[in-house]
């Protein structure tokens, strides 16, 4: 063992060298153990599996020791529930060696756990932002008493939340916190590799940025320049998830396969393809019941001879056993998510990492060639918070209020410590959350409102602790024994004949659908079975994918083995597209009344490029990742016109109100407020600047590639 391990408590050290019967530890966990002690807020980077949760835990539960911490000290916060679920066995052995207590606390957990927790709190508190949320304004719990103790916080999968609005919920919700305890509350947060890693630590810090000490523990995490990173990757075309299922079948007999797919329908196609050909297989979706769920991963970990096709779900750090192959249907949106995925394999001794691509359409392929040509160069997307928060903003002046019953109408600001934009940037926000009734002002007080009871309060308000909206499913059943959840579409379209389903790999014939209660029951069928899931969101590519994208049509091949199927197709796709590229700019094609402008600048640029057109764009305003439709009698002339006009001004992109509704809380937002949120997320000004500058080549085509 190291000297390292000298500034961490005995009885710890005697159980990590004769219980784990670890001869030294892993190189973050030994590197971040000074930081952890001495109160530093840090960043731990490594791989999934990398031993992040350790090296955030043995210093901190070494400080609970050695400093004779009490009651509710340390939080430690996940993304999944099924995360927390996995984690508890471990962390509460590890307390239990110096005996202390670890307990979780979720959604899934029964009322009277969580009565025994507030009675007897533990030492660690495994959660999530939207339960903490829940006991902050719960009546039940007095925060004072639970949270007065707090003296660290662990962020697992801290990139998960800062790329999306639970990560300003998650920021909000640690300054109230700080708030609660009477003292700074020391941050950590857990990553795989990200692009920006020193950022993303300033981001966690929130207020304490610049005020409190700060450390990125990252080794190894560098690849040298010119250098590709280590792992098998292969790049195969199937053309369709029938071969797909055929390709999985066949290869790889014996081993354990973790096959990714990136939306619910296609993890049901695929597991049911997979069945009719005799192999075991397992599905795992966020559309499935958690015991359906529960049972698929444990009996994956238990099983040789198997696959589990899965969503993102199992993307993060939930112990599946030891994997022997990643399969990629087409590709992930990103390069982390890759990452992230690719570190599930190769933890034996002597074993690589590595991940089968299976590309179903042309479009796939191109996107996983991009996608590993990215790869190659050791890009990663930095983690960038969603700007202009203002809903959260709402959401957390009526959490506030909940939470202190009455609020002083010139204190409020000071729960978040200044914290933008929970500041006094929020005043336009409060002032109409009075006028309408969500709050209510009594002198200086400041509480709840009958319109955010009408709107927010059902269930003690329990709306309010989640910032994330979730589209209506209803609850299939077979008998008593729920499977999953299914989209209302599927049962409203119409059908000839039995109206049938496809969940949990498995068609169901549909016998009977509660209306009021969203329950439907089934029974098994044969096949024939339909799955869907309509998800809200803005889809589409970034812009260093779609520029890659071009490169890859121009030439640039991905620096891993293609199979003949996959050189072939990407040749074909390559002379297809030949028009609709170019190495040294952008390019505008006519095809009869179609004029579209191929710029590859990806879904946000293209958004706000053809906002910025005006009347230069389709009055339809149709644009996708690689280009912007044009107005189709526009001449060469009105073009320079537009390209001047588009060098001085850029516009942000025109939402539809409709959209609005896939932004939770916009309803105490004045409209105006809540379409400008939209509009500067769904902008990529910068990316748009980039087309601009480019040359531009004009070309008349036959027939639209």
């Amino acid at each position: 063992m190291t000297a390292a391990l000298d500034r961490l408590t005995p009885a710890l050290v005697h159980h990590v060298v004769n219980t784990l019967g670890w001869r030294s530890l892993r190189p973050l966990q030994e590197q971040a153990i000074g930081p952890v002690l001495d109160g530093h807020d840090a960043l731990l980077l490594a791989p999934t599996a990398g031993g992040k949760t350790e090296a955030a835990c043995f210093p901190l539960l070494s400080a609970m020791a050695d400093q004779s911490w009490s009651g509710l000290s340390i939080l430690y916060v996940c993304p999944l529930k099924a995360l927390l679920n996995n984690l508890v066995p471990r962390l509460q052995g590890y307390a239990g060696w110096l005996g202390r207590r670890v307990e979780v606390w979720h959604g899934d957990v029964t009322a009277g756990t969580r009565r025994q927790i507030l009675r007897d709190p533990p030492d660690v508190l495994l959660t999530t932002p939207e339960s903490l949320e829940a006991m902050l304004v719960s009546v039940n719990v007095d925060h004072r008493v639970l949270f007065g103790g707090l003296r660290a916080i662990v962020v697992d999968e801290v990139h998960a939340f800062a790329g999306d609005d639970r990560g300003w919920h998650l920021l909000a919700v640690l300054e109230r916190l700080s708030r609660v305890s009477g003292r700074p509350v020391q941050r950590i947060g857990l990553s795989a590799t990200v692009g920006n890693p020193a950022t993303l630590l300033d981001w966690l810090q929130g207020t304490g940025r610049g005020t409190r000490p700060a450390t990125v523990v990252a080794p190894g995490t560098t690849t040298s320049a010119g250098s590709v990173p280590a792992g098998d990757i292969e790049l195969d075309y199937v053309g369709s998830v029938e071969n797909a299922a055929t390709v999985i079948a066949a290869l790889h007999r014996g081993e354990k396969r973790l096959v990714f797919c990136d939306s619910r329908r296609l993890v049901e196609e695929l597991g049911a393809a997979l069945r009719a050909r005799e192999v075991t297989v397992f599905l795992s979706h966020a559309s499935l019941s958690l015991d359906e769920r529960r049972r698929a991963e444990e009996a994956f970990a238990e099983a040789r001879d198997c696959v589990i096709v899965s969503t993102s779900t199992l993307e993060l750090g939930i112990d599946v056993g030891d994997l022997d192959r990643v399969i990629q249907i087409n590709a992930p949106a990103t390069v982390a998510a890759f990452l992230q995925r690719l570190g599930r394999t190769g933890r034996r001794p002597g074993s690589t990492r590595n991940c089968l691509f299976l590309a179903l359409h042309k479009d796939g392929l191109l996107a996983a060639a991009a996608l590993l040509a990215l790869w190659g160069r050791g890009y990663v997307e930095p983690v960038q918070a969603p700007p202009a928060p203002r809903h959260i903003a709402a959401q957390q002046l009526l959490a506030l209020c909940l939470q202190e019953n009455t609020v002083g109408s010139e204190l409020w600001k000071e729960a978040w410590n200044g914290l933008a934009p929970f500041n006094d940037g929020s005043a336009p926000i409060l002032r109409y959350l009075i006028d309408e009734g969500y709050l209510q002002r009594d002198s200086e007080l400041l509480f709840v409102g009958p319109e955010a009871e009408r709107r927010f309060g059902r269930r003690h308000f329990m709306d309010l602790t989640a910032v994330f909206t979730a589209p209506p499913q209803f609850t299939v059943f077979e008998g008593r024994r729920e499977i999953g959840s299914t989209d209302p579409a599927l049962l409203t379209d119409r059908v000839e004949g039995p109206r049938l389903l496809l969940l949990a790999g498995r068609s169901w014939r549909v016998t009977w659908i509660d209306w009021k209660r969203r329950r439907c029951f089934v029974e098994q069928a044969e096949s024939g079975g339909r799955a869907r899931w309509m998800m809200p969101g803005v889809g589409g590519v970034h812009h260093a994918m779609a520029r890659t994208m071009a490169q890859v049509l121009v030439g640039t091949d991905p620096p891993v083995r293609m199979t003949e199927r996959a050189v072939r197709t990407l040749a074909e796709l390559r002379d297809d597209r030949m028009a609709v590229v170019h190495p040294g700019g952008s390019v505008i094609t006519r095809t009869g009344v179609d004029l579209r402008w191929w710029t590859w600048a990806g879904f946000r640029a293209n958004a706000t490029l053809a906002s910025s057109l005006g009347a230069f764009a389709d009055e339809r305003q149709s644009f996708d990742d690689s280009s912007v439709r044009l107005r189709s009698d526009l001449s060469r002339d009105d073009w320079a016109v537009a390209i001047g006009e588009l060098r001085e001004r850029l516009t942000l992109p025109v939402i539809d109100d409709r959209a609005l509704a896939g932004l939770k809380f916009s309803a105490a937002l004045p409209q105006e407020l809540a379409t400008a949120t939209l509009a500067e997320r769904l902008a990529d000004i910068d990316g748009a600047r980039v087309v601009i500058e480019e040359p531009i080549r004009f070309v008349v085509l036959e027939h639209q590639p």
